[in-house]
C-alpha cells in the first residue's frame, strides 16, 4: 500500500506541481521575456515535454487511486465523501486535460508547423484558460487528499 500511496501522491505532485509553474511562473516570465511570434514554439516545446509526464501521471493515478479503493476501502461503499469527491473532480481533470491534448494542443502545433504565430498565440491562450481550470480542481483534490479524511 505505501507504494500505491507514493506513487499517488508523486503523480499528482507531477501534474499539479507542473500546471502550478507553468501558469504562475514560466507564463509571465515569458509574456516579459519572449517575443510574441516564438511564444507559441516555445510553449508547443515545453508542453510535449510536460504532457509526457502528465500521461504518466494520469495513468498512475487512476491505477493507483482504484487500487487503494478496492484494496483498502473494499469498493464505492466502503470509501468516504472525500474519496468519491477527489474521483470525481480528478476524472473531470483528465476529462479537461484530453480535450487540451487533443484540441487546443494539436492546433498549436499545426500552428508552429505553419509558421502562424497569430493562431499559436490564440491556441495558447486557449490552452492557459483551460489549465487555469484544472489549476484549481486540481488544489482542491489536492487539499481534499490530504484532509478530507479528518474532516
Amino acid at each position: 500500500m505505501s507504494l500505491a500511496i507514493a506513487l499517488h501522491v508523486l503523480s499528482a505532485v507531477i501534474w499539479v506541481g507542473g500546471m502550478f509553474f507553468a501558469y504562475m511562473a514560466m507564463r509571465p516570465a515569458v509574456v516579459e521575456v519572449v517575443n510574441e511570434s516564438q511564444r507559441g514554439v516555445l510553449w508547443c516545446h515545453t508542453l510535449s515535454r510536460f504532457f509526457r509526464w502528465v500521461w504518466a501521471a494520469v495513468i498512475l493515478l487512476l491505477v493507483t487511486g482504484y487500487w487503494m479503493l478496492f484494496s483498502v476501502f473494499g469498493g464505492m461503499a466502503g470509501a468516504g465523501w472525500h474519496i468519491h469527491v477527489m474521483q470525481g473532480l480528478g476524472i473531470v481533470m483528465i476529462l479537461l486535460y484530453l480535450h487540451v491534448y487533443f484540441a487546443p494542443f494539436r492546433r498549436l502545433k499545426q500552428a508552429v508547423a505553419n509558421q502562424n504565430p497569430q493562431e499559436g498565440g490564440r491556441q495558447v491562450g486557449q490552452i492557459r484558460k483551460l489549465v487555469g481550470i484544472n489549476l484549481i480542481l486540481g488544489l482542491i483534490v489536492v487539499a481534499i487528499g490530504a484532509g478530507g479524511g479528518y474532516l
